[in-house]
């Protein structure tokens, strides 16, 4: 159940970054790598 907390709470700031970024690409670009390389640590 934590980690479950964990990832939706993470989600969700990853989520406010996007929205904070507002088109900024190096940003953005930053947002992305993170979440694949947490995706990677996944699997």
């Amino acid at each position: 159940m934590k980690k479950e907390q964990d990832q939706t709470s993470e989600g969700l700031n990853q989520l406010f970054e996007i929205i904070n970024a507002k088109g900024d690409t190096g940003e953005l670009e930053k947002i992305v790598e993170h979440n694949d390389e947490g995706n990677k640590d996944q699997n």
